[in-house]
């Protein structure tokens, strides 16, 4: 596609870690694109980032900043999503937003492209919502499956990286493991991002806590697995966790199917599914682990084996980077089939 064809792109957030990445997303799936505006914060303005060989300044998010903006690709947080979404569709932008301010409205589409892209054609507001990371990577594990035998419930336990804290989040977790390293200890004062110790520990909330004793990342897989899969009966029980590992979620999984289950069709269904990879040799110690998801395009399922509690499940692990899948690639795929 020539520049000409290409679309007028507008990135909210340009200098954050989904940013960048969306970025270099669009610049390595050669996105069609004719004018490319980098918004972010008076802090954030002025910086220059590097688009295709060329220099690229940043320019201060306003309510006047979407003039001839085809589409605008937000993630700089639910505030200023609610905030200023509004002036880029009123400026004739379709957006795509990766915060969860929009997610559950039932006017807007809550969109994985390889699982329901026909979605996108109902746009009544002209925003489309990205789901949360750990919601796309674990249904890009069981959407194949649940064609082949039909989803009814899901138990899910996340094991879900730093980076889905933001680079703080990082910084966090390389400080603490240097003054451990150095036999050190770890100060209150260390305890910026996560209310417990990251370094050499797993912290079992992720987000805020609600009424029931869930917090919101988990309710956020029953909520939208159910809008995205068109499945309002669809269960789930799910414990998220926050683990020291820099990048990429991992995610056990037990799904109860409808029709009796098959290991070896299983397995075979993702053969022909895009966007996920089939890593399970167990016999030669081979399943997926974060560091295989790192900076990568595809999520890898593995540990596939019948449940031995439920009657029709399956229990398999899958790993997919969340700042990529889970969060910027999905957008851009999303902008994808506009």
């Amino acid at each position: 596609m020539s520049a000409e064809q290409g679309k007028h792109v507008a990135i909210v957030g340009a200098t954050g870690a989904v940013g960048q990445e969306m970025l270099d997303c669009l610049e390595q799936r050669n996105f069609p694109i004719s004018e490319l505006t980098l918004l972010a914060s008076a802090r954030s303005a002025g910086k220059e980032i590097s688009f295709r060989g060329k220099l690229i300044k940043v320019k201060e998010l306003t309510h006047e900043s979407f003039e001839g903006v085809e589409i605008a690709l937000f993630s700089a947080g639910g505030e200023f999503s609610l905030k200023f979404a509004p002036s880029a569709t009123a400026a004739g932008a379709i957006v795509i937003d990766n915060s969860s301010a929009f997610r559950m409205d039932e006017q807007v589409p809550l969109v994985v492209p390889e699982v329901n892209p026909e979605a996108v054609k109902d746009c009544p507001k002209g925003i489309i919502a990205n789901p949360n990371c750990t919601t796309i990577i674990t249904l890009m594990a069981l959407y194949p499956l649940h064609k082949l035998f039909g989803l009814r419930s899901i138990i899910a336990s996340s094991y879900q990286a730093v980076s889905g804290s933001g680079a703080q989040g990082i910084i966090e977790l390389d400080e603490q493991i240097k003054v451990l390293g150095d036999g050190g200890e770890i100060t209150d004062e260390m305890k910026k991002v996560y209310p417990h110790q990251i370094a050499s520990n797993v912290i079992p909330q992720v987000d805020a806590f609600t009424e029931n004793g869930y917090t919101k990342e988990e309710l956020k897989m029953l909520n939208e697995g159910r809008k995205i899969l068109n499945l309002p009966d669809l269960r789930v029980t799910c414990t998220c966790v926050r683990v020291p590992v820099h990048r990429s979620h991992s995610v056990s999984v037990t799904a109860q199917f409808d029709r009796p289950v098959d290991v070896a069709a299983a397995q075979a269904a993702f053969a022909d599914s895009a966007g996920i990879a089939l890593k399970d040799d167990i016999a030669n110690n081979v399943y997926p682990v974060p560091l295989d998801t790192t900076l990568k395009d595809d999520c890898l399922v593995g540990r596939i084996r019948k449940d031995m509690v439920f009657n029709n499940a399956l229990t398999l692990w899958v790993v997919g980077d969340q700042v990529r899948k889970g969060a910027a690639l999905n957008a851009v795929q999303i902008a994808e089939l506009l």
